[in-house]
């Protein structure tokens, strides 16, 4: 992201785990725990098992934040 907290308008349309952690204001850690559980959004994992580093597109983190969107507090429970 640019000063602005605006997305690259060139480049890579895929970010780190520490970029998209920034991007949906969590810390590092909860985006790793929520990668463990299943709970986060879609992520790729580039190379190797246990080396590969984690990628994200900005759709993706949109896309699962977007499901998190209420009107009103009653909304949680449904």
């Amino acid at each position: 992201m640019n000063a602005e907290g605006q997305r690259p308008v060139r480049g890579t349309p895929y970010v780190t785990a520490v970029e998209a952690a920034a991007y949906l204001r969590l810390k590092p850690a909860t985006l790793a725990a929520m990668r463990v559980d299943g709970s986060g959004p879609q992520y790729f994992k580039v190379g190797s098992k246990r080396r590969g580093k984690v990628l994200y597109r900005y759709e993706d983190l949109d896309a699962w934040i977007a499901q998190y969107r209420f009107g009103s507090t009653s909304e949680y429970g449904a």
